[in-house]
C-alpha cells in the first residue's frame, strides 16, 4: 500500500462556511415571504347566456354532427375525385387505342388505295398502249376521221366508256369511305359529349341527394324548444 497523509479539518473555516450559507439560506426565505403574491380579486360575472342548457346542448350536438358531415363529405369527394380520375386515365388509355386503330385503319386504306391506283395505272397503260397499237394500224382520211368506222374503233369505245366507269366507281368509293369516316369522327364525338353530360348529371343528383338527406335528417333532430327557462351558469 502506497503512504497517505491525513489532514486535519479547519474547524474555523468549516464554521465560518456553515454560518455564510445559513445567512443565504435565511436570507432567500425572507425575500420569499416578502414577495409573496397576494390575494387575487376579480370582478363577480355572469356566466352562460341566454341559452337554455338543452338548447346548448343540442347546438352543440348539431355542430359535431355537421363536423361528422364535413369529415364524411370529404371523404365521398375524395373518393368520387379518385374514381373520376381512374375513369378519366382509362378514357384517355382507351383513346389513344382507338387513335391507334384509326391510324392503322387509315394507312391499311391508303395502302390499298395505292396499289388499285397503281393497278389502274398499270390497266390503263396497257389499254391505251393496246389502243395506239389499234391506231396506228387503222386507216386514216386528210380530215383525220375514220371513214368507215370498224370494229377497232367499236373496241376503243367500248375501252374507252369501260376506263371511265372504273373511273367514276373508283371516285364514287372514295367519296363513300371519306363520308363514313367523317360519320363516325362526328358520332364518336357525340358519344363523348353524351357520356361528359351523363357523368355531370349523376354527380349533380348524387351531391343534391346527399345534402337533401342531411338536411332532413339535420331538421329532424335539431328542433328549438321554445319552453325552457332560462340557463345561467
Amino acid at each position: 500500500v502506497s503512504p497517505y497523509v491525513v489532514v486535519t479539518p479547519n474547524e474555523t473555516r468549516r464554521k465560518q462556511l456553515q454560518q455564510i450559507a445559513k445567512k443565504e439560506l435565511d436570507d432567500l426565505e425572507r425575500w420569499k415571504e416578502e414577495h409573496r403574491p397576494g390575494p387575487i380579486m376579480l370582478v363577480p360575472q355572469r356566466l352562460g347566456g341566454k341559452e337554455s342548457e338543452a338548447q346548448a346542448r343540442q347546438n352543440q350536438q348539431m355542430m359535431l354532427m355537421q363536423s361528422k358531415y364535413q369529415q364524411k363529405h370529404k371523404r365521398e369527394e375524395y373518393v368520387k375525385a379518385k374514381k373520376a380520375a381512374e375513369e378519366a386515365e382509362i378514357l384517355r388509355k382507351k383513346a389513344i387505342q382507338r387513335e391507334k386503330a384509326e391510324k392503322l385503319e387509315v394507312k391499311k386504306r391508303q395502302k390499298e388505295m395505292q396499289r388499285r391506283e397503281m393497278f389502274l395505272e398499270a390497266q390503263n397503260y396497257k389499254t391505251n398502249e393496246l389502243l395506239n397499237r389499234l391506231d396506228v394500224g387503222l386507216p386514216k382520211s386528210d380530215s383525220c376521221q375514220i371513214a368507215n368506222p370498224g370494229p377497232e374503233s367499236t373496241a376503243w369505245e367500248r375501252s374507252h366508256a369501260y376506263r371511265q366507269a372504273l373511273q367514276e366507281e373508283e371516285n364514287r368509293r372514295l367519296e363513300k369511305m371519306k363520308q363514313e369516316q367523317r360519320r363516325k369522327a362526328e358520332l364518336m364525338e357525340f358519344k363523348q359529349k353524351q357520356e361528359e353530360e351523363a357523368r355531370t348529371r349523376a354527380h349533380q343528383n348524387e351531391q343534391r341527394r346527399v345534402n337533401n338527406a342531411f338536411l332532413d335528417r339535420l331538421q329532424k333532430k335539431t328542433q328549438p324548444d321554445s319552453n325552457q327557462p332560462g340557463y345561467s351558469g
